[in-house]
């Protein structure tokens, strides 16, 4: 594998914050690609993000395209965009139900950092902050289910990235 986990680290004794790194073996510039395109990101995210771009205040949502997530649907409000640096957003962690409306929360913010790394390697960095404001009969399975959910984005990015299939 062209990828070494280098942190995976979930600070589940605060419950607020999880992050992930990973050296992926792949100039920054094509890392930044995967991220910063909206739908190549949906490619390797699993969400369907045809005809839609990133851009600081902007919506971008789809459907998830994972078997057995096909009802969920991706959303999120670009924050920041620095280009090869930084890519963030916001969104309402494991908005799985429905019936309920996630508007009324505080999202939280999900930072993808990049960095280089030895080689012609990059250092992604992906946080997502801010558990602290979900609602608290929300609060752990959420940060449960992303903190998994990290993890494998991660792989899928790398996988991407590097051309390797699953």
């Amino acid at each position: 594998m062209n990828a070494q986990n280098t942190q995976a680290a979930a600070t589940a004794e605060a419950g607020e914050r999880i992050e992930r790194s990973v050296v992926i073996d792949a100039p920054r510039e094509r890392v930044w690609k995967a991220l910063a395109n909206a739908e190549t990101f949906g490619t390797w995210f699993g969400a369907n993000l045809k005809g839609q771009t990133f851009s600081p205040g902007q919506r971008a949502r789809g459907p998830i395209t994972i078997q057995g997530f096909e009802h969920i649907t991706f959303d999120v409000v670009i924050d920041r965009i620095v280009p090869q640096e930084l890519l963030s957003y916001r969104w309402h962690p494991y908005a799985v139900d429905p019936k309920v409306d996630y508007e009324r929360e505080q999202p939280t913010l999900v930072t993808f950092t990049l960095r280089d790394a030895s080689g012609n390697g990059t250092l992604l960095t992906v946080v997502e902050s801010g558990f602290e404001n979900v609602p608290p009969h929300r609060r752990l399975e959420a940060f449960r289910m992303n903190s998994d959910g990290w993890r494998g984005q991660m792989n899928n990015i790398v996988r991407y990235v590097t051309g390797q299939q699953a």
